[in-house]
Parts: C-alpha cells; structure tokens; sequence
C-alpha cells in the first residue's frame, strides 16, 4: 500500500542490472509496487505477463489483498498463477490451496474485542476478519465499506464478526487516521505472540508469527526448485520486508517506505513509474517498450 512520504529516490539512481538473468520467479507486492496511486495495472502488464509465461517464469502477486480479489484482477491470465493472498496467510494456484496459516479464534476474537474498545474511545476505525471464504465486517457505513471493498472482493457484513463459521487466517484493521501511529501502538499488547504489521498509511494487519510473504515464498521456491538467485521481489511497505529477504533480485520502489528501501539489494523506479515492468523487461530483456 502506497507510503505517503516523498520518494527517496529517483528512478533515474536505479543502479544496473544484468539483462538476460536466469529468473524463474517474479514476485510482486500490488498496492504501492505494481499498481499506481490510482489503483490501476500498469500499460503493458498482460504482454509482458504473456512473455514471462513463454519463457516458463513464474509470475506471482504477493498482496495484503485477498485471493478472491486478486484472482478477479488476474482472471484472464490466472491459470498456473500462484497467488500470495492475505500478506502470506493464504496461498492459491488453480483454486487448490498450497499453504494457509489460520489464527486461533480465540486471538483474533480477542483483536475484535480491542478494536471495538478503541472505537468507543473515540477512534475513527474499524475491522475486517478475514477468512478463506469470505471477509467479515460489522461497521456498515459507506466511507468504511467502501474501503473494504478496494482489497476484499468477497465480504459480508454480519452483526457479530466472533460468530462466523469460517477459518480466519488474518485480523485487518483500517484506521482512517495513521494507522502506523494509533491503531498498531493499541494493539501492542499481542506483539508478545503474535504480529502487528502496518502494511498501509490505514492499514494493519494481525497474523501469527510464521505468516508473512517472505514464508509464502520459501515454501514456493522450495517445491519448486528455485533458488533466491533466481527470484525477483518488489516491495513498498513494511509488511513487504521478509519477502524482500527471499530474493538477491530485490526491489524496493522509488516510493517505497525508508526501512523498505535499507532492506532491498536494489532500487527500482516508482509504482507511478511502471516500475515493475520496467525493471522485469531490463533483467529479462523483454521486446517491450521502456516507458
């Protein structure tokens, strides 16, 4: 999700890359990193999507988004596409499951009941539980959902998120303030055993300790045989961190958050810029247009 500072650098610092790499896999966060500010797919995405098929590159959104969302953006060209849902918690190919990470009830119960004593308090905020068939919310106002609705394509709203029949892989909270300044200190006291990651300006997100992207990853690399030399990942935010760990290939966008940009081998320009494609087509050398 997009950081909200000015960019610390210019795609015009990118330092050189080794066209013609051996890359199997391209990993990619999409809020802040493959889609712009405006939420839209870069120009070129499918063609450039249709040449990493031909060349057998795997292809794989890594997002905070869930998988019924993320399946619908990548419909034409889902086939064979694994999708790193729900900030590592959920992983899919062709609709069969690959790996999850379900919290305990009891503790994402237990983030409901904090976010509803936070709202009383005067916070401008609200939950979504997230679960493998559908998101649950109670809050029912326009501005909220309409919030919701950007990453969680299946949702319900239901008068006791507690009472859903579902397995919840992930509790997140949408702050309409700073999320990285209210909403994530409040929930420090589950910090003990489990994570508060803010992945967003209005967005964190509470998952176990052994969820995240970079865990999604490892899993795939490993049953696929392919090693971190021949992975690329992009990234903007702090829930994209571990993933960058994954890949010698990594990327932090122009845009990115400061901690995102000291954790990535290489810069890459902005989300605004086509940043992905861009670099994807330089280490590939893809016959696409640098634009």
């Amino acid at each position: 999700m997009p950081y909200s500072h000015a960019p610390l650098v210019t795609p015009s610092e990118q330092p050189a890359t080794d066209a013609g790499a051996d890359i199997r896999l391209v990993v990619t966060d999409m809020d802040g990193t493959l889609l712009d500010d405006d939420k839209r797919a870069p120009d070129g995405l499918w063609e450039v999507l249709a040449l990493l098929r031909e060349r057998g590159v795997l292809f794989s959104p890594a997002s905070g988004r869930q998988y019924a969302t993320l399946a619908r953006q990548f419909a034409e060209v889902a086939e064979g596409m694994v999708f790193i849902a729900e900030n590592g918690t959920y992983v899919v190919r062709d609709g069969v499951e690959l790996s999850s990470d379900p919290l305990d009830p009891a503790v994402a119960h237990g983030v409901v009941r904090a976010t509803r004593q936070l709202v009383a308090d005067g916070v401008d905020m609200g939950a979504v539980l997230c679960g493998k068939k559908s998101a649950y919310v109670e809050r029912t106002d326009e501005a909220f959902l309409a919030e919701v609705r950007r990453y969680y394509l299946e949702h319900r709203i239901v008068e006791d998120v507690t009472a859903v029949d579902d397995d919840i892989i992930k509790v997140a909270l949408f702050d309409f303030g700073s999320a990285e300044r209210t909403t994530a200190p409040a929930l420090e006291p589950f910090t003990a055993t489990h994570q508060v990651v803010v992945s967003g300006e209005h967005w964190v997100d509470v998952m176990n300790r052994t969820a995240n992207k970079g865990a999604a990853i490892r899993r795939l690399q490993h049953d696929l045989g392919i090693t971190p030399a021949q992975t690329m990942v992009f990234g903007d935010y702090l829930n994209d961190l571990e993933m960058l760990d994954t890949a010698e290939w990594s990327f932090a966008m122009a845009n990115a958050h400061p901690e995102v940009v000291r954790r990535a081998r290489h810069l890459a320009p902005s989300n605004n810029d086509n940043g992905v494609l861009r670099t994807v087509a330089r280490m590939l050398d893809l016959p696409v247009t640098d634009s």
